[in-house]
């Protein structure tokens, strides 16, 4: 915030009389310009001209460099607080090897670190849809390695024939849930399917990481 947005003192010229708010907040009334420098002065502040298009101006008296730190720490946060948080995405299959499982919590660690939310996203081939409790699980365990500086904002849900969670930055600890009545079946080695991460297109290289 620059202090030649603001008039002060002397600077406040072609009005005679403003309206004052006082250093503690109360209204000291319409004033002439001159009898409102001098409270400022008697007070150690400085008179600031906040409203210069009412009717009359609207001056208040303060500590001008104290006003400026926090009005410019209040646009700093608002600013924060309208950016656009990007999304980005990393996808598994059921039965994912611990290896492949790993690379890829390593890329959204790294997305979540930047203040980014993650997708990670389960899809199912074939009758791999009849077992949803072992994506459930999947993205659970995903969720409590990132639990350090991840929270789950959206818990893990079936969108057509995937499954979705999403993970914000807050580091706030998950615990693994095992869906009531469920067990699912001990995944056999020789079944282990490769991760996917490519929801298009079933050919695409494993490793990838794409992100949305």
């Amino acid at each position: 915030m620059s202090a030649s947005e603001f008039r002060i003192n002397e600077e406040i010229r072609g009005v005679s009389e403003v309206r004052v708010i006082g250093p503690n907040g109360e209204n000291l009334g319409v004033i002439t310009v001159q009898e409102a420098i001098r409270i400022a002065r008697e007070a150690e502040k400085e008179l600031v001209e906040v409203s210069p298009n009412a009717n009359p101006p609207v001056c208040r008296i303060l500590n001008f460099g104290k006003f400026l730190y926090e009005k410019a720490k209040k646009d700093k946060e608002a600013r924060k607080a309208q950016k656009t948080i990007e999304v980005k995405e990393i996808r598994l299959r059921p039965k994912t090897t611990d290896h492949h499982r790993s690379f890829k919590v390593r890329a959204a660690r790294g997305w979540i670190e930047d203040g980014m939310k993650v997708k990670v996203r389960i899809k199912f081939r074939g009758r791999e849809i009849t077992y949803p409790q072992i994506a459930r699980l999947e993205l659970m365990q995903v969720a409590e390695e990132l639990a350090d500086v991840a929270m789950v904002e959206v818990m893990p849900d079936m969108e057509g024939r995937t499954m979705l969670m999403v993970l914000a930055p807050g580091g706030k600890k998950v615990a693994p849930t095992k869906p009531a009545g469920e067990k699912p079946p001990k995944p056999s080695p020789s079944k282990v399917v490769a991760p996917e991460v490519n929801v298009l297109d079933d050919d695409d290289e494993d490793n990838k990481v794409e992100a949305k």
